[in-house]
């Protein structure tokens, strides 16, 4: 069954690919003669406009009454009025139509005895009811968020305005943060939404796909990235090849890549430098008679070398915990071990949370084997944007 599934999945984009060319070379041979549009530019218009009034589904360009789809690559946008994306097929536990189906012009065409506009239900269901609902609990043990109901394992949500505002597979999407307010439309019509995040079609930006751009998203990306190879230095966002850095309005992280993190000039306390330098792009450069990552440590001591190592010594009699030196009666970790931290170089940073291979995602403090994060910020690695919106 899934074998004809996916010949049909191939066949059928391929068949209105066809079909809309076809069409395309029919309509341009009665409309041009000798490359030249015998349409006026109203006629021309008309044949490219949807149902609902849009050029070319406000996808693409109309030239002579044939739209030429501004997104060419297979499977995104095509059919005489750029009608069909693909991309925009529903998706149920990370899945297209949950692969109980395949993609039609944007519809999912279920496979036999599932249903849903993702096929995420199934007609007969051989489970119990407690094991159904187990199933459908979000992390918090909540059946359906609150805002559906159960069905053989999969959440049906509420959606009484008809609009599928309610989305995701425990019913914890709101769409409707993605409409945007002047037009209505979800993601300004530019866009698709998933888990009430707006995700642009190319040449078009913003928190609700509403301002276009007049470059390449390769060439946007290309002015986003940071001299390590990352977008916005990991810190930010990238619009229309600018980057907008994180947190909004603070002025700690700052560049034209968002590459300077001031923060990481601070300790846990927030003090910056140790009171003894100022920060420079995300490093401090410390006053005459201090050193150190944070200039935390005078040059001059006024210690005995006994007194000194006697504030270094662990609980077991071991100073620095045998990974730093001691000065002035406290412990320097051995710079060539990054990941050796702590009071008494007793922590090892490695035990902290990464994301993107990067530890607290750049937007916290690893304390000891745990990510402290800044304001905004929160989750085990800290990349969990809670703060103000753009």
């Amino acid at each position: 069954m899934h074998t004809e599934v996916l010949v049909q999945s191939m066949l059928v984009p391929l068949f209105l690919i066809l079909l809309s060319f076809i069409e395309d070379s029919l309509l341009q041979s009665v409309s041009q003669v000798g490359g030249v549009c015998k349409l006026s530019t109203e006629s021309s218009l008309r044949r490219c406009r949807t149902p609902d009034g849009k050029i070319c589904s406000g996808r693409g360009k109309c030239n002579c009454g044939i739209c030429i789809c501004e997104a060419i690559e297979p499977g995104k946008f095509f059919g005489p009025r750029c009608e069909c994306h693909d991309w925009v097929c529903a998706t149920y536990n990370g899945k297209t139509c949950n692969d109980r189906g395949y993609c039609d012009c944007g519809v999912c065409e279920c496979d036999e005895s599932w249903f849903g506009d993702a096929c995420q239900f199934q007609e007969e269901c051989t489970l119990s009811g407690k094991e159904s609902r187990e199933l459908c609990k979000n992390q918090q043990g909540v059946v359906c968020s609150n805002r559906g109901t159960c069905h053989c394992g999969s959440c049906m949500c509420d959606n009484e305005d008809k609009r599928g505002m309610v989305t995701g597979r425990f019913c914890e999407c709101d769409d409707s943060e993605c409409l945007d307010e002047e037009t209505g439309e979800i993601c300004g019509g530019h866009g698709q939404c998933y888990c009430g995040n707006c995700y642009c079609a190319a040449g078009w930006h913003g928190d609700k796909c509403e301002f276009q751009c007049d470059m390449s998203p390769w060439e946007s990306r290309q002015r986003c990235t940071s001299p390590d190879g990352k977008i916005c230095s990991n810190r930010g966002q990238c619009q229309c090849g600018q980057c907008t850095c994180h947190p909004p309005g603070d002025s700690r992280v700052h560049g034209k890549n968002c590459e300077c993190d001031d923060r990481q000039c601070e300790d846990i306390s927030g003090e910056v430098c140790g009171g003894h330098g100022y920060c420079s792009c995300g490093r401090c450069i410390c006053e005459k008679g201090w050193f150190g990552k944070l200039c935390q440590f005078p040059r001059s001591c006024d210690m005995s070398d006994a007194q000194s190592k006697g504030l270094c010594e662990t609980s077991d009699g071991v100073i620095c915990s045998g990974k730093g030196s001691c000065h002035c009666g406290k412990c320097i970790c051995n710079p060539q071990d990054w990941w050796v931290s702590g009071e008494y170089c007793e922590c090892d940073d490695r035990e902290c949370d990464k994301h993107d291979g990067i530890i607290c995602t750049g937007n916290g403090l690893c304390n000891c084997g745990n990510c402290e994060c800044w304001d905004g910020w929160n989750g085990n690695a800290c990349e969990i944007w809670v703060g103000e919106e753009y």
